[in-house]
């Protein structure tokens, strides 16, 4: 945590020190529990960048194997914190919870984030951190005085590296190598040029510099997972990738670098530079109206090789583009509703190929806004509630898309497919209520053949009673298509 911080991390307890400031308030009497005070041993080494002291490590057990952390990791320790003199003012390890927190961000002081990195899983070190690596001229009263140097010991259990895709669903994993410059990131539209090498199973299937414009990867073979990950780039990072198969060459594989379907793929991606693209705000109507017909075009090309994800990407462009200009007038506002109406039309249709009819309702109900007799809109939207088999709305839509054209032929075909298909369901519900019946019979039949007359006469009538209530179970007539 940055130093300007440090004091309310630590009095929240969220930070690498909690201070108990509320019960050393409450209980005056109550005084800080006392440890040996450290000594450095001969096996201290001084790990501070400058090597100007700052920070000292001793080993007290060392780590297994040789990989350790990287900036950006998730890392997970117990830490014990004292002043020189052995005063404890923290310790993780008397909550009984462990401390996590990301690596080389600034969330924790200097010495964490210069100590950790050079640890190996299950090590426990001491870190002696001077007061410029710690908490400052400042401190941190009452527990730390101001210019005080602190002792940390810290036992390193694991780490896991940041989970950079969008769905948050661990199928993107970033780890640093090399840090990036400045505050900027790219964004779709972006151009950028990358190295990039890729590895299935420990074997190399590509190594190769690239230029392409982010959202455009697959035009020039970078899969979406890498794509994804370099929306969190900064230029001049260096990072290894864990790609998992959804988000690199899925289910079909690739054959030209033999990876089989569902493969997991490793990435080495450096951002060498990138062109920051304009924000939607930074353009003029006439710029908003042009990239939106690129868009539209871009995303058809991909809709008719199947490549459907890639396809609405395009098209929620022009949503996002065109949404809000609602105030557009003449030719400028005849084109905007045009291209914001093939958005979502496309959209609905991207859907229901994915058999995603929810979000196919969705779209086509905001087709339907700009132009509420469009027979596409209808129809799919139709098509997307008999899917769902909410029959009724389905023959509602098929109906008033012959409102809009009488001859539409599509719409007649779907509204006998779609009294077929109640029809279907209601013979199957006679059915089931036939042999309800059947057995209540059956039952009934064998009590008679078991029980005196005068109770068979009642089982008789309570049979009788059951098939009249059958008989008055009238179902209402299958709607027919209109002419």
């Amino acid at each position: 945590m940055s130093d300007s911080d440090i004091e309310e991390k630590m009095s929240t307890g969220s930070g690498a020190v909690e201070s108990f400031d509320d019960n050393f308030e409450e209980s005056p009497e109550k005084t800080p529990e006392k440890l040996p005070p450290y000594v450095r041993g001969p096996d201290a080494v001084d790990i501070s960048p400058l090597q100007d002291g700052g920070v000292f490590k001793e080993i007290k057990r060392p780590g297994a194997g040789d990989e350790q952390p990287m900036t950006g990791d998730k890392v997970f320790v117990h830490y014990v914190g004292t002043l020189t003199d052995g005063t404890k003012f923290d310790s993780s390890r008397d909550r009984g919870q462990k401390f996590e927190f990301t690596l080389g961000t600034g969330n924790v002081i200097k010495a964490w984030d210069i100590g950790v990195a050079t640890m190996k899983r299950g090590e426990l070190s001491v870190l002696l951190c001077k007061s410029e690596y710690a908490y400052g001229e400042r401190g941190s009263p009452p527990n730390i005085p101001p210019g005080a140097t602190l002792v940390f010991e810290v036992e390193l259990f694991d780490w896991k590296g940041e989970d950079v895709s969008e769905s948050k669903d661990g199928g993107v994993v970033r780890r640093q190598l090399v840090k990036g410059e400045g505050y900027l990131t790219p964004r779709d539209g972006a151009v950028c040029e990358i190295h990039l090498v890729g590895r299935h199973n420990g074997t190399q299937f590509e190594d190769r510099d690239v230029t392409l414009i982010l959202g455009e990867g697959s035009e020039v073979g970078v899969v979406d997972g890498v794509e994804q990950a370099l929306k969190k780039f900064k230029q001049g990072e260096k990072s290894k990738l864990q790609v998992k198969a959804k988000y690199g060459y899925g289910a079909e594989g690739n054959s030209t670098h033999n990876i089989p379907p569902n493969a997991d793929l490793e990435y080495e991606v450096e951002l060498k530079k990138f062109e920051k693209s304009k924000e939607t705000w930074e353009m003029d109507t006439a710029e908003k109206l042009e990239q939106s017909e690129i868009s539209k075009n871009k995303g058809t090309d991909h809709f008719k090789v199947g490549k459907f994800h890639l396809a609405k990407k395009y098209y929620s462009k022009i949503v996002d583009m065109l949404k809000n200009e609602e105030s557009l007038k003449g030719d400028e506002g005849d084109k905007r509703n045009a291209l914001l109406l093939a958005a979502h039309l496309n959209l609905a249709m991207c859907h229901l190929k994915e058999s995603n009819e929810v979000d196919a309702i969705l779209s086509c109900d905001e087709a339907l806004k700009v132009d509420p007799k469009n027979e596409k809109g209808l129809f799919r939207r139709g098509t997307a509630n008999l899917n769902l088999q909410n029959f009724e709305e389905a023959l509602h839509d098929f109906k008033a898309v012959l409102e809009v054209d009488p001859e539409n032929k599509a719409a007649k075909n779907q509204i006998v497919i779609t009294n077929h298909k109640i029809k279907q369901i209601r013979d199957r519900e006679k059915q089931t209520y036939a042999g309800m019946f059947q057995k209540f019979a059956e039952r009934d039949a064998k009590k008679e053949q078991s029980q005196p007359p005068a109770e068979t006469k009642l089982s008789s009538e309570s049979t009788s009673s059951l098939e009249s209530d059958a008989v008055v179970e009238e179902q209402p007539p299958v709607v027919e298509a209109s002419a």
